[in-house]
């Protein structure tokens, strides 16, 4: 069969490509015209011209429903590829005319909320199918060297002593912390508030802070007698092992609380039982956050902590 020219009439259409993937989805030809609101007719007509355009059959039309030849099965996985890689083009022709960054640096702080976290990437996905996103996860004043050394665009931190030149913040939400420790560990067996002596008796355990940043100060640590990880995981594997006791995000020890693993401390040296700690959004001033980065930043910051 002789190639037809691309104006003409009969050429093979997107639409087409997308009414053979309508039957096969579908499971037949007026079970896909509801799905589309479209005549039968029209569904019909125009998977018949796609046939005679590829010169093969793609429907057996002899039974009740249609079922793929050989053929349609073969040009099934290739019909889904051409489709896709034509909406790939247009999302990314669309945000280059809206200006969306092409690709977005994010760092959090290890006591952001991961399901949060998850909640609004799933979301951003959707809302932005063409940008690729680096995540970083830190503590303390390594977000704000990430973000002020433009390796991220945009990311969500603690609050620090000094924030750094050329940085703007702005809240985006509250973590509450607490005080824990696993039943068996000598102040997990206490009751009542634990006065500072009885507290400097044991191993703290504490985030380790890499950034230069915040190098040298401790925030919320009571004793001298520390140990410091590198991540919450390891922090909290080694409070539920009884090796010493420490803060968390009650997001992460709410089940472990709930199912009697950890208990909460109450330190006398402690403002409260438990206190919330701000966080907040970070970018540079001189590159305020294109189009995803602001629509990220919203949506994290409008998801409850």
């Amino acid at each position: 069969m002789d190639d037809a020219p691309a104006s003409a009439p009969d050429a093979l259409t997107l639409d087409q490509l997308r009414l053979f993937l309508a039957v096969v989805d579908a499971g037949s030809f007026s079970a896909a015209a509801r799905s589309l609101r479209r005549a039968q007719s029209a569904v019909s007509y125009g998977v018949g011209n796609l046939e005679k355009q590829l010169d093969v059959q793609l429907f057996d039309r002899t039974t009740r429903t249609p079922s793929l030849t050989p053929a349609g099965r073969e040009l099934l996985t290739e019909t889904r590829e051409a489709c896709a890689q034509i909406d790939h083009l247009r999302a990314r022709a669309r945000g280059i005319r809206q200006g969306v960054e092409p690709t977005l640096g994010l760092v959090v702080d290890h006591l952001f909320p991961v399901r949060v976290l998850a909640r609004a990437l799933a979301a951003f996905r959707q809302q932005f199918p063409m940008v690729s996103l680096t995540l970083h996860t830190e503590a303390l004043g390594a977000v704000y060297e990430l973000v002020a050394r433009g390796v991220c665009a945009i990311g969500i931190g603690n609050p620090v002593p000094h924030v750094p030149e050329g940085l703007a913040r702005r809240p985006v939400g509250r973590v509450t912390m607490v005080h824990v420790a696993a039943p068996g560990h000598p102040l997990g067996k206490l009751r009542g508030v634990l006065p500072a002596r009885r507290v400097r008796e044991h191993v703290q355990i504490v985030l380790a802070d890499r950034s230069r940043l915040t190098e040298g100060q401790d925030f919320g640590v009571y004793t001298e007698r520390r140990w410091r990880v590198m991540d919450l995981s390891t922090k909290h594997a080694l409070l539920r092992a009884g090796l010493g006791w420490g803060g968390m995000p009650l997001h992460l020890v709410a089940d472990d609380l709930a199912r009697k693993r950890l208990v909460q401390l109450r330190l006398e040296e402690a403002d409260a039982e438990a206190r919330e700690v701000q966080l907040f959004a970070i970018h540079r001033t001189a590159e305020p956050p294109g189009p995803a980065a602001t629509w990220l930043l919203g949506h994290l910051g409008a998801r409850s902590m």
